[in-house]
């Protein structure tokens, strides 16, 4: 954890003086004055597979919209969540002959062709969020987001720490790299028992009845995991259903969660830090295109994990009121 919290602050430092100094570099009097780029305008396209609903993603459009502004950047938002979908979306901005395209990757293998139709054609692109274990097999420049891998296996291990005992972990969609690996994450950190339950991501009052169905099968189970802020809101519901004891924990927030973390109706939320993963996509594409600068060295940009709770929720609650944690 320790070593993943040096990175992002690592990282950010690093960006925030690129920005800085190509600002200076291509900007002139005017910049350093006004704080924004005065180099020329751009367009770049961020294309994610956001689902109807999902309030995650108006985090990172939140940060993604704060760059292009100090970039002169006109940004094009689009999403799908059907990765055929989105790869065509990819398409459209090549098509239209973008100056640059941050792309999530939720499902690699439906992106792939896509991503490298977009290098061939000159356009630079870096990944966020989803595709940790693929990006670079994409031809994608950099990477930033956080290793579903390590947050979800240190999620198990503070779950194991707490005293549980039977873990009910729940994608909101099948076969979402991210999802996955944040369960299998959970399973390998976690000492007893691990269960895994799909649900329809797109239909929250199936959710909540899914996941109350789940609990009261099995009384045995006393956590509830869930990846997403809105789907934990409503497995609190769920819990309460059920009639179980069960406590309810989560990935990703929104600044609900944050408050159901301070009332206690969620225990933990673990942090991706959605806003920084926008904000650096859009503002590592612009120093690329004006200043030859690529971060990461070739490696992934971590943004998380970081975890929120009682002890710290109060310091984020802040900025989730902002609507930018």
């Amino acid at each position: 954890m320790a070593r993943t919290k040096r990175a992002v602050g690592t990282a950010l430092v690093a960006v925030l003086a690129l920005g800085a100094a190509a600002c200076s570099a291509t900007g002139g009097k005017n910049a350093q004055e006004t704080g924004k780029a005065d180099t020329p305008r751009m367009k770049i396209a961020m294309i994610t597979h956001e689902a109807p609903g999902d309030t995650f993603w108006d985090i990172v459009r939140k940060g993604a919209q704060a760059a292009a502004a100090k970039d002169n950047v006109q940004l094009v938002y689009s999403s799908d969540p059907d990765a055929g979908k989105q790869a065509t979306l990819v398409q459209n901005a090549i098509d239209s002959k973008v100056d640059g395209i941050a792309v999530t990757l939720a499902k690699p293998s439906a992106l792939t062709d896509a991503v490298r139709k977009a290098q061939a054609a000159g356009i630079p692109v870096v990944a966020f969020n989803s595709g940790l274990d693929d990006w670079q097999q994409t031809g994608a420049l950099q990477y930033f987001g956080s290793d579903e891998h390590l947050a979800g296996e240190s999620a198990g291990k503070r779950l194991a720490e707490e005293g549980a005992k039977h873990v009910l972990c729940v994608p909101q969609e099948q076969g979402q790299v991210a999802l996955e690996a944040r369960c299998d994450g959970v399973a390998k950190g976690f000492s007893g028992k691990t269960t895994k339950l799909y649900v329809t991501g797109t239909n929250m009052p199936s959710v909540r009845s899914t996941v109350a169905a789940k609990l009261k099968e099995d009384p045995s189970i006393d956590r509830v995991v869930m990846l997403g802020a809105p789907f934990a809101l409503t497995a609190v519901q769920s819990v309460r259903d059920a009639g179980s004891d069960a406590k309810v924990a989560t990935f990703d927030m929104n600044p609900e969660l944050v408050k159901a973390v301070q009332n206690g109706d969620v225990t933990w939320a673990v942090d991706q830090q959605p806003y920084l993963q926008g904000y650096l996509a859009i503002d590592a594409l612009w120093l690329y295109k004006t200043n030859g600068n690529v971060i990461g060295g070739g490696k992934t940009t971590a943004t998380g994990p970081y975890f929120v709770d009682k002890n710290n929720v109060s310091t984020v609650l802040r900025f989730a009121s902002q609507g930018t944690r």
